[in-house]
């Protein structure tokens, strides 16, 4: 070969070698791109070697206490909720880490994609949907209605009514108030009518507070009347006043002898009308009571709430049925019980941040748990025999 061919071939070659260099993507620290599976609720990608602890960290799983969906014993979880989180963890091998929250702050971490996952007693509404996804439901169940439950029929139940801390209320108020109109009537009567109204201060208020007691209950009998202008305008007034008063006082006497038969006069939602409720605000049984236009006492947290209604404070508790039914079981057995009462339907699911990654993966992990043949047994561990 000539001289200059092989110059020639030479500098060819080189410019080849010269172009593959240029066209190669320059190394990375460590000279190693890997693919790393879903983290943190991201979808897979290429990621250099430098960004690997970053990429590789444990996903964010918030939690709001709720049993018997999450339970926690000195920082321990567990409850039907963990339990299915972390058998569906196990399935994908996915690292994570429990961030506790209460109800409101956990919903806003999984809109605002701070937490990867949600764990609690959370039902999927439509409204909730607007800000996040749901994994397909863990099991479905409704709002329920807790009362008193054990009470005794007959006179034993009577007598118990009239010792109630409700009744024994109403009678304290009513005899506090004859007492201070019957002290009123004495003020303006006995200097004038000392027949009726004289004696010592405590034998004419006497006779004030009898004069009250029968113009209250009839027209009186006649034996004691005002004869002062001031005298009989106050006896004008506390007639008129009377009628209402005996009014409530009939009506509270009716509730105080018929509080323990709720469970008998609540068939539907209409029956709750009249009724002093409680239930946990921003909850959905709130929200349920706010559309109904039911009044309701405001408890800090379903345990509060039945402790109210255990010590006659209130009617009934509106709140989410398994965890009425949890609640009563573990603190207020034979004391209180759940109606036989869905006032509306929940699902309860996994909340998962919009366009989550994880919820397909999520979705199979479950559906394989919730089609098994001991799905129902697991459910009545959980909830008790009479759950879901």
């Amino acid at each position: 070969m000539k001289p200059y061919l092989r110059s020639l071939c030479l500098l060819t070659i080189l410019s080849l070698l010269s172009a593959i260099a240029m066209a190669a993507p320059p190394p990375t620290p460590g000279g190693v791109i890997k693919v790393y599976p879903i983290a943190s609720g991201t979808a897979a990608t290429v990621t250099p070697v430098e960004q690997l602890q970053s990429a590789n960290q444990p996903l964010i799983v918030g939690v709001k206490v709720a049993p018997p969906f999450v339970i926690e014993d000195h920082g321990h979880y567990s409850g039907l909720a963990i339990d299915l989180w972390q058998e569906v963890a196990a399935d994908h091998g996915w690292k994570y880490v429990y961030k506790p929250y209460d109800l409101e702050g956990l919903l806003d971490a999984v809109s605002d994609s701070k937490v990867d996952v949600g764990l609690g007693a959370i039902t999927a509404t439509a409204a909730r949907e607007k800000r996040m996804d749901f994994a397909h439901p863990i099991t479905s169940s409704g709002l329920g209605v807790a009362v008193r439950g054990g009470q005794t029929a007959g006179w034993l139940a009577v007598v118990r009514a009239l010792v109630s801390p409700a009744f024994l209320k109403v009678i304290a108020s009513l005899t506090l108030l004859l007492l201070v109109v019957g002290f009123l009537v004495w003020l303006l009567e006995h200097k004038r009518n000392p027949e009726q109204f004289g004696g010592t201060r405590r034998q004419g208020i006497f006779s004030g507070f009898w004069w009250a007691m029968v113009t209250m209950t009839t027209v009186g009998y006649g034996d004691t009347a005002p004869r002062t202008v001031g005298g009989r305008v106050l006896g004008l007034i506390w007639m008129l006043a009377a009628l209402i008063i005996v009014s409530f006082f009939t009506a509270s006497i009716t509730s105080a002898l018929t509080v323990g038969q709720l469970s008998d006069r609540v068939r539907n939602a209409a029956d709750l009308s009249g009724m002093q409720i409680a239930s946990v605000p921003s909850s959905t049984s709130a929200a349920w009571l706010e559309r109904q236009k039911f009044g309701y006492g405001k408890a800090r947290n379903v345990d509060a709430a039945l402790a109210d209604l255990a010590a006659g404070r209130v009617d009934a508790v509106v709140y989410d049925e398994p965890l009425l039914r949890w609640d009563i079981q573990q603190h207020f057995r034979g004391k209180l019980k759940v109606l036989p009462l869905v006032l509306e339907r929940q699902d309860y699911a996994f909340a998962l941040p919009t366009g989550s990654r994880l919820r397909e993966p999520i979705d199979t992990s479950l559906l394989q748990r919730i089609n098994a043949p001991d799905w129902p047994q697991r459910l009545k561990r959980a909830f008790g025999e009479d759950g879901p």
